[in-house]
């Protein structure tokens, strides 16, 4: 029988070889302005190569006040797309698909850089854990961040890219107007959900008017926010039944396909579910104390044995025992609401189950992250009959703690023979070099 894995995927408008995607991870790869550079390519190529259908790019700024850190390639104007369709290009050679992901932090910015000091999003209010602070967008500041989205969907169509993702997952601006947790505006773009999603519902309109029906499109969504898993006083944000509204009034609007994820911040414990490496975390952490008026204090607390252990415990019990799958309960009610594929994202390494999520109907793709950083070719690995990796991920969470200051990359010294393997893994993004002498 065939391996519903390995089966074709077909979107209205794109097809893909097979159910394996590689989810948006995000690195600090590229050049401070927001020009690429060839280690982004090298480090989607590697992926392209390991079998996955379709890669959905890292965080791409639509404009500069929107990225979260800075050396994220951006598609903020037209000088950007020679980059990105070489990326492309070089994707499409190993009959995989490319999604570029649009993005915009809001308040959510972890090192703001030097150009836009001030933030904007849904709300006045400074983020409850960090304590990133923010401007209430105005609502012609609203349609300027619109046009802008519509503006870098075009770019990506004139780049040959295979479509676009809207990140309005994982408390990023568009979750900010989105989450009853964090929208507290009193016009259109607040209130009820039917308001809350305005903004997004905007944002789908512009570029199909730009882009035409034929542009594949698809939206990332925190299906369930959990917005107090780590500040309890917090409220919890919108639930499924929310999410099922929203993604039909997506459905609705022409986006193509939902992604589905959790948690109204980032990192979240639910978003990558695993462990919070204390050790690793305060000494980034470090990079991040001006950029909040909550970092420094969490700075001291995280690097207190007795508190730093308070808040990882915090973290496992918000966490919950289900690592891989976590979003499928999720997934499911959302498919059964729409007639669009949808995407489950959430730790997943293992064929049989992700074999028995497809074959169950609970969703129609699945995305990998972490797991494929720690084994770029498991497509191919599922193909020879491994139901998972002879060294699969840990979970530990390594890999995204070490990003705000580090090459993004497998950092489980127990995965590899010794310190310096791990090092060359990490550092083989570099190879090819842009250049020899």
């Amino acid at each position: 029988m065939a391996d519903r894995i390995f089966e074709p995927l077909q979107f209205r408008s794109l097809s893909l070889k097979n159910r394996l995607i590689r989810s948006n991870v995000s690195g600090r790869f590229d050049n401070y302005d927001g020009s690429g550079n060839p280690a982004r390519i090298n480090w989607e190529t590697k992926f392209a190569r390991g079998g996955v259908g379709a890669i959905i790019s890292s965080f791409v700024p639509v404009h500069g006040r929107g990225r979260i850190l800075p050396n994220y390639a951006m598609m903020d104007a037209d000088d950007k797309i020679p980059f990105w369709r070489e990326v492309g290009r070089r994707v499409h050679e190993f009959d995989c698909k490319f999604i570029l992901q649009l993005s915009h932090g809001g308040r959510q910015r972890d090192v703001a850089g030097v150009e836009y000091p001030e933030s904007w999003s849904s709300t006045s209010k400074p983020d409850p854990l960090h304590g990133f602070e923010a401007t209430a967008m105005t609502e012609n500041q609203i349609g300027e961040v619109v046009q802008q989205f519509g503006q870098a969907a075009v770019r990506a169509q004139a780049a040959g890219l295979d479509g676009v993702e809207l990140h309005g997952a994982n408390g990023y601006l568009i979750t900010q107007f989105l989450s009853s947790a964090i929208n507290d505006r009193t016009d259109g773009y607040g209130g009820t959900l039917e308001n809350r999603a305005r903004f997004v519902l905007e944002i789908v309109r512009s570029i199909r008017k730009r882009c035409g029906r034929d542009f594949h499109l698809q939206m990332k969504i925190s299906a369930t926010e959990n917005n107090n898993a780590m500040v309890l006083g917090e409220a919890r944000g919108n639930t499924i039944h929310d999410a099922v509204q929203v993604c039909q009034w997506l459905e609705a609007e022409g986006v193509d396909a939902i992604h589905v994820s959790n948690g109204s911040f980032f990192p979240h414990p639910r978003n990558p579910a695993g462990d919070l490496p204390i050790a690793d975390f305060v000494r980034v952490y470090d990079t991040m104390v001006s950029s909040g008026k909550h970092t420094f204090r969490n700075f001291l607390l995280l690097r207190n044995d007795l508190t730093g252990r308070l808040f990882h415990d915090q973290w496992v019990k918000a966490r919950g025992t289900v690592i891989e799958g976590l979003n499928l309960p999720d997934a499911a009610a959302i498919r059964k609401a729409v007639t669009i594929p949808v995407i489950c994202t959430g730790g997943f390494q293992t064929a049989s189950v992700i074999r028995e999520a497809l074959e169950t109907g609970q969703c129609d793709a699945v995305s990998m992250a972490r797991t494929l950083i720690a084994n770029p070719d498991l497509p191919q690995m599922f193909e020879q009959g491994l139901d998972v990796a002879p060294v699969p991920c840990t979970y530990c969470n390594k890999c995204l703690v070490n990003v705000v200051e580090n090459p993004l990359g497998c950092y489980d010294e127990t995965r590899f023979t010794t310190r310096e393997a791990m090092v060359r893994s990490i550092l083989s993004v570099f190879d090819p070099p842009p250049f020899t002498a």
